[in-house]
């Protein structure tokens, strides 16, 4: 039975370019989020086979609240479980990443394969007769892959996977490559002070007016295009123009484009509910993030070269993407300081409105240009719905 939707203070706002400022902040409005949307009919991005790349390696990683355990098995597919024993819920795997050649729970020794099977528990001559190895393995999220990504799902109902990515599925494509042959170079992980809708509510405006490094780079000059899905996605096309000569950087390599197959271009999918996937310059950036709380958001950076990338290109790639487009890159650091303060100024009563790419009444513009941010739109249309808030 679904849990009943909160009551707002006022009716969610009709004009379609207003939110109410207490779906930030309060505790209620974000279990049901957990119910409704992390554990709903939605696909997530929860790794990529890079991460894990051969027999045994395993990951863990979290959804919504959710603790969950994903292994690549010796059959080579990767799958995900709960990370949690199916005998008395013990969490099975404490380790961000390694590997096993089996599963061992530490408190009663119940052994698993690598595809999550039981295959033996201690004590067996005194468990009931009617006990039998496979009705206890590990429990499964359905999961799928595209372009080496994982997607996973809790929901029977969610829909098929390349309908829910939609246009989006192929601009993860272009920002991978154009195929899975990546290899993981590392990781930053950050917690933001912010609500997860505050830290995935990221848009084009934003960009040359928050970041100076925009404008020292002159990457604000809007011409690209953006895309949005049915089911709350957003991408992002852009040019990105030669940066210009000047003395702000004492190391001008750090913005060069190397890879002789890309063009100078900017490739961003924005995946509801909150993961987010980057190809800018060189960098090859993948995030998958989690709330820890209606005040917490912890996103981890996962960082990929190409496997033909020679030593001194993975150094470059590297170097590139921390400095630049991680939590404290000169690009993005302003970021988690203005997600401090989006959370602070939620605790004020009234809505918040968008302007810039909307219409008279309250609507969006047809056409978004890159630095628009009308169309989160999309996005918070899909959020009232399957969150059940009514303008009544």
């Amino acid at each position: 039975m679904q849990t009943e939707t909160p009551s707002l203070s006022a009716p969610w706002p009709v004009k379609p370019n207003e939110l109410p400022k207490e779906i930030f902040h309060r505790e209620d409005i974000f279990q049901l989020e957990l119910e409704r949307i992390f554990r709903g009919p939605v696909w997530h991005m929860v790794g990529h086979v890079a991460e894990l790349p051969k027999p045994g390696d395993f990951k863990t990683t979290i959804v919504g609240d959710v603790r969950l355990l994903m292994m690549h098995g010796k059959d080579g597919r990767v799958r995900v479980f709960h990370n949690s024993c199916p005998h008395r819920g013990t969490q099975l795997e404490t380790a961000a990443r390694g590997c096993r050649g089996e599963i061992e729970c530490p408190y009663h020794r119940w052994v698993f394969n690598m595809e999550g099977a039981l295959v033996s528990a201690s004590g067996r001559d005194r468990f009931p007769a009617t006990f039998r190895n496979e009705d206890y393995g590990l429990r499964q999220l359905k999961t799928e892959q595209r372009h080496g990504l994982i997607f996973s799902t809790f929901s029977d109902l969610a829909p098929p996977l390349d309908e829910f990515l939609g246009p989006a599925g192929d601009v993860l494509r272009q920002a991978l490559g154009g195929d899975e042959r990546v290899t993981l170079l590392g990781y930053q992980k950050v917690v933001y002070h912010g609500n997860w809708k505050e830290c995935s509510d990221n848009e084009g405006y934003h960009a040359p007016l928050l970041h100076r490094a925009f404008r020292l780079l002159k990457w604000q000059g809007g011409k690209g295009t953006q895309a949005v899905s049915p089911y709350g996605h957003k991408t992002i096309s852009a040019e990105l123009a030669e940066a210009p000569k000047g003395k702000f950087l004492n190391d001008p390599s750090l913005i060069e484009l190397r890879d002789p197959s890309r063009v100078p271009r900017s490739f961003v999918a924005q995946l509801f509910p909150l993961n987010l996937f980057v190809r800018h310059l060189d960098v090859i950036n993948m995030r998958v993030a989690f709330p820890l709380s209606p005040h917490a958001t912890e996103v981890h950076y996962a960082y990929f070269s190409r496997q033909e990338d020679d030593s001194e290109m993975c150094a470059h790639r590297r170097r590139q993407a921390a400095n630049l487009l991680g939590p404290s890159g000169f690009i993005s650091l302003e970021d988690g300081a203005v997600f401090d303060r989006l959370h602070e100024g939620s605790y004020t009563p009234g809505t918040v409105a968008f302007q810039k790419g909307v219409t008279d009444d309250g609507g969006i513009e047809s056409v978004q240009l890159q630095n628009d941010e009308a169309s989160n739109l999309f996005k918070w249309q899909v959020y009232q719905s399957m969150m059940g808030f009514t303008h009544d």
